[in-house]
């Protein structure tokens, strides 16, 4: 049959949108999108046909292209993944997993009207801030308080609001920088606050403070914790109680960027990181710390300190750009809830149950998933499991390794590296680790309600 025959066979639009083949999708699918999709695939069937690689038209085949091109292109770029890597804050993946109640408190909102900016009590214009700004300050003890979109807009409203043209004190081993190449430096002269770097980058001393003040160009003194990195050896760091003196000494405010937003004190698991309720108690003036951290809710920058610092900041311009959503204040508002109960909060907000956990639950969670796989695989399969070391991520405790448990898969058949790239391209991608020609499917990160769509994933691919 020549090409020009073969051509002529090619349906037009009008007729495949016709065929009964294809009546659910046409129903259900945008009809612009739908159009589209059959054209792409029209252009490539004519493609094929003068490239010698279709020799006829078969219009069944023709419909299954057309119905995997819609199925294809209507997937949601963003789209939920399991994280099996142990990172508990992976910045990739989407850093804090938020609580339940945190989820049902968006989706209360999202298909609703809500109070956002009114008043119920004077029927008159209200706040977004009022509704999280209370709970904070039970929570933490502080004079007041105000959420933005990220830690990032943070430190640009405080530094703009308190040092715009003016110099601000930082320690040279306090310039850090963040994920994504955003430098504390950077963000700092958006604010057109001046950088005024003091010491070396392994010793800063009080005294560097206090040469460095000058009475007319000194706004502010600014500490950064060093969440993402640890100098140690021969070092020297004022700590925040030493530079409170100085600040009120010299009538300027200290500013603490603690990064991390922790709530609980988890010495206990091997996290030595400052909490929001002492540093409050150690009189800082302002404290900015991000909400998708060790707190365990949505991506937000809070602010906490007093009131006088805060209060000018929410009459900043700057203010209503940064402001955070109606869905932001819902699940921060829940995820705080939480923190009312300590216990409560361990068991009931992800990230802090996943980095409690101990190791006995997690080897009875991986031994579970080995098992569910060793009775479906052949023995051509090798299914293990391995102690191995998790992080907590997000650029917080670097120096800290948490003891876990892996699924560890070794497929004869299939090598390691295409086992990944498969589970990446799955509708619910699994995110694994390959390291030793072996999978690793850290079990700390794995959500329980995951474990069967797991199994059944990992199973498929390797069959």
């Amino acid at each position: 049959m020549e090409k020009n025959e073969i051509l002529r066979k090619i349906p037009q639009v009008d007729e495949i949108l016709k065929d009964k083949e294809l009546s659910s999708i046409v129903e259900n699918t945008p009809h612009d999108f739908l159009t589209n999709c059959i054209r792409e695939v029209i252009v490539d069937t004519r493609a094929n046909v003068l490239n010698g690689i279709e020799k006829d038209i078969d219009r069944k085949k023709l419909i299954e292209r057309i119905v995997s091109k819609v199925e294809k292109k209507s997937k949601q770029s963003l789209r939920r993944v399991i994280n099996a890597t142990g990172t508990v804050l992976h910045t990739n993946l989407g850093r804090s997993v938020i609580s339940k109640s945190a989820t049902e408190a968006m989706i209360n909102v999202a298909y609703n009207y809500s109070n956002l900016e009114y008043d119920l009590r004077h029927g008159e214009r209200g706040d977004r801030q009022s509704h999280i700004e209370k709970l904070i300050m039970e929570l933490t003890g502080c004079e007041s308080a105000m959420v933005v979109n990220n830690n990032a807009a943070a430190t640009i409203i405080t530094l703009a609001t308190l040092a715009y043209e003016k110099e601000v004190i930082i320690s040279r081993g306090e310039l850090i920088e963040i994920g994504g190449s955003f430098r504390i430096p950077d963000v700092m002269s958006e604010s057109r606050a001046i950088l005024k770097e003091i010491g070396t980058t392994n010793k800063t001393k009080i005294s560097d403070y206090k040469k460095a003040f000058d009475e007319e160009k000194t706004a502010a003194i600014m500490k950064v914790h060093t969440s993402n990195y640890k100098v140690v050896g021969f070092t020297e760091e004022v700590k925040l109680k030493e530079l409170m003196p100085l600040g009120r000494e010299y009538s300027i405010p200290v500013i603490y960027d603690m990064g991390n937003g922790l709530f609980v004190d988890l010495n206990e698991y091997g996290i030595d990181e400052p909490t929001v309720p002492n540093l409050v108690k150690e009189d800082a003036d302002v404290i900015l710390f991000s909400g998708d951290k060790l707190l365990g809710g949505p991506q937000a920058g809070i602010i906490i300190g007093k009131a006088k610092y805060i209060d000018k900041m929410k009459r900043h311009p700057l203010a209503r750009a940064f402001r955070v959503d109606k869905f932001t204040i819902a699940a921060l508002s829940a995820t705080l809830f939480e923190y009312y109960d300590v216990k409560r909060a361990k068991k009931n907000i992800p990230i802090l149950q996943m980095i409690t956990c101990s190791k006995k639950e997690l080897k009875v969670k991986a031994e579970k998933i080995a098992e569910m796989l060793k009775a479906k695989v052949n023995e051509e399969v090798t299914i293990d499991v391995e102690d191995i070391k998790d992080q907590v991520g997000g650029g917080t405790a670097p120096d800290v390794f948490l003891d876990g448990y892996a699924v560890t898969i070794i497929s004869k058949k299939i090598a390691s590296e295409k086992i990944e790239r498969q589970l990446r391209s799955l509708d619910v991608p699994i995110i694994v680790r390959v390291a030793h020609d072996k999978i690793y499917v850290d079990i700390r990160t794995v959500m329980e309600e995951d474990i069967e769509l797991l199994v059944n994933e990992l199973l498929k691919t390797l069959r």
